[in-house]
């Protein structure tokens, strides 16, 4: 059987502009780049920590 990776959506809702550097590559590291577009990433404990950093900027969108 495939092992089924767990992934977690997430969804930019705020501006990254006037935020500091480090925010915004945590961002472009998130593969986001402009509001209300989302991704869905392999749920990993480093991507967890980068969503943590920005709570303000992103939000969950969906676990599955």
């Amino acid at each position: 059987m495939a092992d089924k990776k767990k992934t977690v959506t997430v969804e930019q809702y705020a501006s990254a502009n006037r935020r500091p550097e480090k925010q915004t590559m945590t961002l472009r590291g998130l593969g986001l780049d402009k509001l209300h577009r989302r991704r869905t990433l392999e749920d990993t404990p480093s991507v967890r920590g980068m969503i943590n950093s920005i709570p303000h900027l992103v939000r969950v969108v969906d676990e599955a």
